[in-house]
């Protein structure tokens, strides 16, 4: 009986790192014209929650399309990569992951799997069940965010990282090709990206899958004053603000936002600000980019990825690419 191997979990974020990034995020985002606050701040106890519930909406098409790929080419995309070490990025549960693993197990090659993620009481949750299911497998958790440790990913081997889930929609163009560009520069030739992201499609399906009936995505979107509220002391009235989804046709993207529905002094002491709002004002809390096959490709390969498998579900709704670090 294969022994279970236990796992290791490293730290690389300061215990107080969400507190002071959140002031400053605050204080980038809302002092400035036009407003904006990041996404990572949805996602705390009750964000996730939220989301958990959204992604088993019937409007809310991603994340089924993204597992019904996975579950019919992880075998292809483990032979394709090769890879003995497979690193996820914004792991969360690794749910959809295992599917993955079950694909590696299959072929003998995997070896240790790397989950990254800013929370750590779910990652050793993750990391101690993933460890009982697949004996065996080295796990090495990485308590840390993508965004600022990808030159901190362990070496050595054959490397898969998976950025799943379209969260690389929530990134601007800007802020994509740095994020590539630092991905490409941590990996080594013949290592590899798998890479899940959304595709342009039908504006009602688009907007039906951020504006659902049950109001579930305007409370989600809606709790990022919240947790500013509960974090920073703020005083933001949730009642005087309404959600506002819509559809870029110029950048293809959803832009989800909250709109002051009056005039409004809003005092965030825990970031030293005071802002005031005006009635109509907005304040954009999340981005979510839908590409083209073709734009994808562009854009990895100017960060020196090679496009090497290309999965997509029978409706051509949502897609997953396995690139490969091409040769500097």
């Amino acid at each position: 009986m294969t022994q279970v191997k236990t796992p290791v979990v490293q730290r690389l974020l300061d215990p107080d790192w969400a507190a002071g990034t959140l002031a400053d995020d605050v204080r980038r985002g809302l002092g400035a014209l036009p407003r904006t606050l990041p996404p990572k701040w949805l996602y705390d106890d009750h964000g996730s929650a939220l989301f958990d519930e959204i992604t088993r909406l019937p409007e809310y098409y991603p994340t089924e399309r993204e597992r019904h790929i996975l579950q019919s080419n992880a075998s292809a995309i483990a032979q394709q990569s090769g890879a003995s070490t497979l690193i996820e990025l914004g792991s969360g549960t690794s749910d959809k992951t295992r599917t993955l693993l079950d694909a590696f197990a299959a072929t003998g090659q995997l070896e240790r799997f790397v989950p990254v993620d800013v929370s750590e009481a779910t990652l050793r949750r993750a990391a101690d069940e993933i460890s009982h299911a697949y004996p065996g497998l080295q796990v090495e958790a990485i308590v840390g965010d993508f965004t600022l440790h990808l030159g901190q990913l362990p070496t050595g081997g054959t490397r898969m990282v998976a950025f799943l889930g379209g969260t690389i929609g929530n990134l601007y163009v800007e802020e994509r090709a740095a994020f590539l560009g630092a991905l490409a520069d941590s990996l080594a030739p013949g290592d590899s990206l798998l890479l899940g992201f959304d595709l342009v499609k039908d504006t009602n399906r688009l907007i039906s899958a951020y504006d659902d009936a049950q109001g579930l995505t305007a409370e989600f979107v809606l709790n990022s004053l919240r947790v500013l509220n509960r974090e920073l002391d703020a005083d933001f009235d949730l009642q005087a603000f309404s959600y506002v989804p819509f559809w870029d046709p110029h950048m293809e993207r959803m832009d989800l936002r909250v709109r002051s529905e009056m005039p409004q002094r809003v005092r965030i002491p825990g970031a030293r600000l005071e802002i005031d709002l005006g009635s109509g004002e907005e304040i954009r809390v999340e981005i979510s980019s839908k590409f083209r096959p073709e734009g994808i490709r562009s854009e990895l390969a100017a960060a020196g990825f090679d496009v090497t498998g290309a999965y997509t579900d029978s409706g051509d709704d949502f897609a997953v690419v396995l690139a490969t670090r091409t040769p500097t």
